[in-house]
């Protein structure tokens, strides 16, 4: 396969589509669209999000000390991009967006209604990067679509339905269909 080289930028993709939700220390919500989230650690589990230091997100976590990351369904493409350019200092996101904010059971920073999977977070760190802040936060508890499971608790993920970003060129996209089985289907090229 012939390649071309990129240079040193933001183009790696898919990235998740997520809105982080906060609450500061006046009581107000605030929401704002990051794709550069991520599960970060399994013991323990922790998740990972880079925010820009002047972000109101950034300022209501450094306030509170809470989050949630909340995954984006491929149908609210347009509101998650909306919560992505304006500031929560200027405008209500969630009103505009048409999202309904609920509360979180284990931190006080709301989860977005819409959202099929919401992860509740306590900060337990973060990191300096530039002008970002890389937040690193302990999961606390993590909220699925009660629609994605049958009867003997097996997860549809089709249910999800992830909204992805493709950073560098600018696209949003939802996923296509599942090829294989993580963790088996590697399994056949084992040696014998």
């Amino acid at each position: 396969m012939k390649k071309r080289q990129l240079g040193p930028c933001v183009t790696f993709f898919p990235q998740p589509t997520t809105l982080v939700s906060t609450v500061g220390k006046d009581g107000n919500f605030d929401i704002m669209t990051a794709s550069w989230a991520g599960i970060v650690s399994k013991t323990p589990p922790t998740m990972g999000v880079s925010l820009h230091h002047d972000r109101l997100t950034y300022a209501h976590i450094k306030e509170t000390g809470c989050f949630a990351v909340n995954l984006v369904p491929a149908s609210l493409a347009v509101e998650a991009d909306f919560c992505g350019l304006k500031s929560g200092r200027d405008e209500n996101k969630a009103q505009v967006a048409g999202l309904t904010l609920g509360k979180a059971s284990m931190i006080d920073a709301p989860l977005v209604e819409e959202a099929t999977l919401n992860v509740e977070c306590r900060l337990v760190d973060e990191v300096e990067l530039g002008h970002y802040r890389l937040v690193l936060g302990e999961i606390l508890e993590i909220h699925a679509a009660d629609e994605a499971f049958d009867g003997k608790g097996k997860m549809d993920a089709r249910v999800f339905d992830p909204l992805v970003y493709l950073g560098g060129i600018r696209e949003y996209w939802n996923l296509g269909s599942k090829v294989a089985d993580a963790y088996k289907d590697g399994g056949r090229l084992f040696r014998k």
